[in-house]
């Protein structure tokens, strides 16, 4: 079977995580597949929904063009989604701003499928700073996000990166379970040819592009599955969690959005 965790793993080559969750390993093919973000940046945002597909059909999830799709806040604000094409539904004045909760209701043939996401406040994504380690003649490289995580504790960050015009994305989820209320000491492992799924080894001279998103818990958890699940066989056909009700697959993220891109420079201390 082809699930959201094989779409997910299309977009994404994810990385490490050590979060060990359960997940439903039943067929979930004809699913419906909801996937949407809400950011504090400017829109518009969009949610794309599709069926996931058994596993002797061909790599093509079917579009769902039909649906209804409202986004709501705990302000009043709502809107009813536009269908742009290929499952896609895009909004147009609708903003995103941290504290508030928002509510995703997708209705499609006659099921009614709801999530609800709360965008948590922004932190400082100060910069990034590059190590590197050798292991025979092979030099790998990590990036460290510099940003200080709040005293209070609950707070939950994804990074993605990209290399280059490349575009694969990497992911990787951190929590301030040990390092509340500190300045992050946890780097990022960048990608070399000898990683289980990588495809480039870094190397001096490329642009690493890092986003740092503030998520909320659940989707934490969804992600920290996935992660647990690429770090296994690395075709399970397992579904991480969803927050989304009524057995839809798949995740709703309102978070924020910070960006840093940093040159690799070839350590010569080496």
């Amino acid at each position: 079977m082809k699930n959201i965790f094989l779409i997910i793993l299309s977009l994404f080559l994810v990385t490490s995580c050590q979060k060990e969750i359960d997940v439903d390993l039943a067929d979930q093919s004809g699913k419906i597949v909801i996937e949407g973000n809400i950011t504090d940046q400017s829109g518009p945002y969009t949610i794309r929904i599709t069926k996931s597909v058994a596993v002797s059909n061909p790599n093509l999830y079917p579009a769902v063009a039909d649906a209804q799709v409202t986004l709501s806040d705990n302000t009043g604000q709502t809107e009813t989604l536009l269908h742009i094409g290929d499952g896609i539904y895009q909004t147009s004045t609708f903003v995103g701003v941290p504290g508030r909760t928002y509510t995703l209701k997708v209705v499609s043939e006659g099921q009614q499928y709801i999530a609800q996401s709360t965008m948590p406040e922004a932190i400082d994504f100060e910069g990034l700073e590059q190590d590197s380690f050798k292991f025979g003649d092979r030099t790998s490289y990590t990036l460290l996000p510099i940003y200080t995580d709040p005293v209070a504790l609950g707070n939950r960050y994804l990074f993605s990166f990209t290399i280059n015009n490349m575009n694969k994305k990497y992911i990787d989820v951190f929590s301030d379970n040990i390092n509340n209320g500190l300045p992050n000491q946890r780097p990022i492992m960048l990608p070399n040819d000898d990683r289980k799924g990588a495809d480039h080894q870094v190397v001096a001279g490329d642009t690493i592009h890092v986003e740092m998103q503030c998520i909320d818990t659940k989707v934490f958890t969804y992600y920290s599955a996935l992660l647990d699940l690429s770090n296994g066989s690395g075709v399970t056909p397992s579904n991480p969690p969803s927050n989304i009700s009524n057995g839809a697959l798949g995740y709703f993220s309102a978070h924020t959005q910070r960006n840093k891109s940093i040159v690799i420079q070839e350590d010569n201390n080496q």
